[in-house]
Order: C-alpha cells, then structure tokens, then sequence
C-alpha cells in the first residue's frame, strides 16, 4: 500500500520532471553541435560494431489529439514519397560516413505513423537501408504499427525484409475516451491487425496503453487493460499521459478539468499494474512490462537493462543513429539532433548535409550522472563500485552524494558503502529520485507530470 501523504510531502504530485530518456535531456542540447559533428561521430564508430538505427516517419493520416510527438498530417501520398527519398538521400550519406562492416542491433520505425507508407515505398526503404549496413545475427528489426492503418500486403513486406517485433499503440479501449482524445480504434481493429501480425510469423509483440486520460477511471483502466491482456503482447509500455499543451498545441482539445488529478493518476497505474502482475508480468522500471521470456525481462534479471529515446531496451549499442526530421542520435561523445521541421530537415538533405541544428558533447560529469540516472530508472539503484571504477568518482564524494539525495527523500532510501538502492514502496518516486542527481536547470524545460 503506498503512503500517498508521504508522497505529497515530498513532492510527487506537484513536480514536474524529465522521463529521462536521454541525459542531459533534450531542452539542455545547444546550437553549437551541427553537421560536421554529427559526421565526425559516424565516422568514429568502430568498425565492425554494431549499432541502432532509427528512422522517424512523422507523417499521420488523422492526429490525435493526446499525441505530442513531433507529426504533421496528410491526405496524400505525395509528401510523404518525397519524404522517403529525402530518407534515401540521408542513409545513403550515412552509408557514405559510416566505417567497415557495421552491422545493426536494432532498426526501429517510429513516428508518426511508418505504416502510412504503402507497400512499394516500404520495400524501397528496406532495400536503402540494408544497403548501409545488414542486420546482425541477433538484430532485431521493429516497427510501430497503428492498427487503423496496416494491411496484409504491408505487413507481408516488412515480414519479407526481417521485421521480427511489431509495436502497437492501444492508448485506451474505452469509446468515451477515444473521443475525447481524439483516437478511434476498437478493439476489433486492434485484435485484426494482431492477428495479422502473428500470420505473418511475427512472434513478438509489443503495444503501448495510457493511464491519465480524460474520464479514466479504475474500472475502465481495468477494462481496458483486460481487453489489451487478451491480445497476449509480449511487452507493455504503461506510460503516463503527458499533458503538455504549450508544447503540443492539438492537446488544447483536452479539457485539462477532465483529466484525473495526479494522485488519481497514481491509483489507475496501480490498478493496472495490479493486472499485469496477476498475469505474469514482470515489472521492469517504472512502467513496463514483459513476459519473463522477452528480452527486456532477461536484461532486467542480468543488470543490462538500459534506456534510451525509445524507452526501455535490452540494446548493448553504444551508438543510436537518428534518421530523418528530428530524430535524435547518441554516440559516445554526445548527442545531436536533426532538424525538427521536415521542411528544413528535407531542405538540408538535398544540398547534401546531414541537418543536424542542435546536440550535446557530454563531459566526464555527464557520463558519471548519466549512468547514475540510468541505474536509478533501470535497476532501482546505484551500484558505487561501477562509478567509482568507470568515472573515477573520488569513493567519499560520491557517498556525500548519495547520503544527501536520501536526506531529501526522507530516509526512505537504502545507503551504504555498496550504493543506493530504492524499496518497493518508494519506487513511485523515481524519477523525482532520478532528478536529484541531474546537474541542469530543470525549472524553464516545461517537463510533464512527475506520475
């Protein structure tokens, strides 16, 4: 049972903080990082590694309305063709920059929504990328999949190509809410494209659902979620709505007054997760799940679980290549990130420049804090012996450190000479645990609800 009087002592529902997908966040990276850099960093890979690929299709037949990804929507096919060859353009420059027989670890379409492409343009992108660089043996190749928007046709030519994880988006079953986000898609269409999925011979399925959504309630979470179980997934991505309506303009749609507050909105996570425990998931970080056979299960066991723009993964990478509009890549000396409008990210590609217009080079400081973030969303913990061997860390600094962030948290944590590690009963609070060891100002970054 948590202790929700202690949480509002300690702030968790009045905060607002990062998810921490990348350290330090995006709000933090500067002008100064552009396309020689961005090159440079490909350059340097190693050869012979592997590495992630991820390429971004910001491109919707319909928005919905709770959606604050970086999209834009079209009725034609048109834009989203000349996209694809500006994507062309950009692998094969990677291809250009990229050194000897780099294989990929993991390749993911994201978006937006990549099924809007047709059949031929999906092969097209395939053959494009495999040309830079093959699949490694245990690569995994994914794709999110709105089921308002695939087909048999679709599907069969991702499955030719090696695409062996399928992502859905679900958000919520209940009518009232679709509605009032702005998302139909019945459980009906969900359960097709599932099952169109499996035909194909993919076995892995992954599918994202919302708690915090306007009109929510314990019985329809709990609903919701029981229809989602039926679909068996493989991995669950519980995230929390995120309203954020001065960065995501379509979200003024939302009435704020029919949101759950936030210590309701800790009540609907509960009761989901509840759900998902009875059926034999395991818990991993703050808000997925997998069965004990998947991937992320085996890593959150084995202590290798990491993080990154995608949420959790079990990807060993050491380098994340972003490809098209927006897309953020982290390399070992930083980030960088291409240019968010397609207008300009297009108008880049085709005076034969990577559009990279911000990003990050890390110092000795942001490595040590990124793993120590990292450690406290993936393993519940900070492992000192890890930070002082690979950041060299003088051992008493980063005990005072770790002995401090407890004081602010009441004492509810665990110190001692090994690290800090975080109970069960306190974990609602991690990523307000997280943001205690983030060196950066937090407070103009317009970060979303803390649960």
């Amino acid at each position: 049972m948590t202790n929700k009087t202690q949480f509002a002592k300690l702030g968790l529902f009045d905060a607002k903080v990062p998810r921490y997908t990348s350290y330090p966040t995006a709000p933090h990276f500067n002008a100064e990082i552009g396309a020689n850099t961005h090159a440079t960093w490909i350059q340097d890979i190693p050869e012979n590694a592997e590495v992630s690929l991820y390429i971004h299709v910001p491109f919707c037949r319909r928005l919905c309305w709770f959606c604050a990804c970086r999209t834009q929507g079209t009725s034609s096919a048109s834009p989203v063709a000349a996209y694809v060859e500006t994507l062309k353009a950009e692998l094969r420059m990677l291809a250009q920059h990229l050194p000897k027989g780099v294989t990929l670890s993991r390749l993911h379409w994201g978006g937006g929504t990549p099924t809007l492409l047709d059949p031929a343009m999906m092969a097209d992108l395939c053959r494009a990328i495999f040309k830079v660089a093959p699949m490694a043996p245990t690569g995994e190749f994914s794709v999110e999949i709105d089921p308002n928007e695939i087909d048999k046709e679709r599907l069969d030519v991702l499955s030719t190509f090696g695409m062996n994880r399928a992502s859905i988006g679900v958000q919520d079953f209940d009518p009232d809410i679709q509605q009032a986000i702005g998302r139909s898609q019945t459980y009906e269409v969900t359960q097709k494209a599932v099952d169109m999925i499996r035909e194909t011979g993919v076995q892995s399925l992954n599918a994202d659902i919302l708690f915090g959504l306007p009109g929510q309630t314990k019985e329809k979470i709990a609903d919701s979620v029981q229809k989602l179980l039926s679909l068996s997934p493989d991995r669950v991505a519980l995230y929390g709505y995120a309203h954020v309506p001065w960065m995501a303009k379509r979200q003024q749609l939302i009435p704020s007054e029919h949101l759950p507050t936030p210590q309701e909105r800790l009540t609907l996570f509960e009761v989901a997760k509840e759900l998902f425990d009875w059926d034999g998931f395991e818990t991993i970080g703050i808000d997925h799940f997998a069965r004990p056979t998947d991937g992320l299960a085996i890593a959150a066991k084995a202590g290798t679980l990491r993080r990154n723009f995608q949420g959790y993964t079990d990807d060993q990478a050491t380098a994340l290549i972003g490809v098209g509009a927006s897309s953020i890549s982290r390399f070992p000396k930083g980030y960088t990130q291409n240019a968010p409008a397609t207008s300009a990210h297009i108008t880049a590609i085709g005076k034969d420049s990577f559009s990279t217009s911000r990003g990050h080079v890390f110092t000795p400081l942001d490595q040590a804090h990124a793993r120590m973030i990292e450690m406290v969303m993936c393993d519940f913990q900070i492992d000192s012996a890890e930070i002082i061997d690979r950041f060299g860390l003088p051992k008493d600094q980063l005990m005072r450190t770790l002995i401090d962030v407890n004081t602010q948290f009441q004492g509810l944590l665990n110190v001692d000479q090994k690290g800090l590690w975080i109970p069960p009963q306190a974990r609602p609070l991690t990523r307000l645990i997280a943001r205690a060891f983030d060196r950066y100002d937090l407070h103009n970054a317009g970060h979303s609800s803390a649960i």
